[in-house]
């Protein structure tokens, strides 16, 4: 049987490994960003991604997977951001970036759950590709707020878009680990 919420701690437990790592060598210079820098190294990301399902290929020997962690880590930089602002001054503790990602990926779970709950995982039967592409779409709406100035007439907010690619992102990982 299929345990949605097992195969997704596992995937952000690798995530957040990673993450927890990358804040050990390079201390937390990413604070510095504004949100609209995180939009763009997740289009980078998923831009990559889609040439690499296109062309089959990769020139530089790095695969679809850790661009996926790297869209999933640098959507809880970008939740972060939004919710203290970027700082001039970057230093971040270990334990309260650490507690701040738990907390986003915590939130993007639970979104998760009750986003399965009505649809009934209809995830599972999507291709990877078209992942991929809702992650593009989404980085296209955020850009779009962005340039509105954050104001939307009755969309959800940037936040909202950030928490669904992180989950599409996530739903990439469980498939690839499936072997799908």
């Amino acid at each position: 049987m299929i345990n949605t919420s097992k195969q997704y701690d596992k995937a952000i437990g690798s995530c957040r490994d990673i993450f927890q790592k990358k804040m050990a060598d390079y201390g937390s210079a990413w604070r510095i960003l504004r949100t609209t820098s995180l939009t763009d190294q997740i289009f980078i990301k998923a831009n990559r991604i889609k040439t690499l399902e296109d062309k089959g290929v990769s020139k530089v020997g790095e695969g679809i997977l850790p661009e996926y962690i790297g869209i999933i880590n640098y959507c809880i930089m970008a939740l972060i951001q939004l919710e203290l602002g970027e700082a001039a001054d970057t230093d971040m503790e270990l334990e309260k970036a650490m507690t701040s990602y738990d907390k986003w990926s915590a939130e993007a779970k639970s979104l998760m759950q009750n986003k399965n709950h009505d649809y009934g995982e209809a995830w599972r039967d999507m291709r990877i590709s078209s992942l991929t592409d809702l992650i593009l779409m989404k980085i296209l709406r955020i850009k779009q707020i962005e340039d509105n100035k954050g104001k939307t007439l009755i969309s959800e907010g940037i936040d909202a878009n950030y928490l669904d690619m992180l989950n599409y992102s996530v739903f990439a990982l469980i498939k690839l680990d499936e072997g799908s």
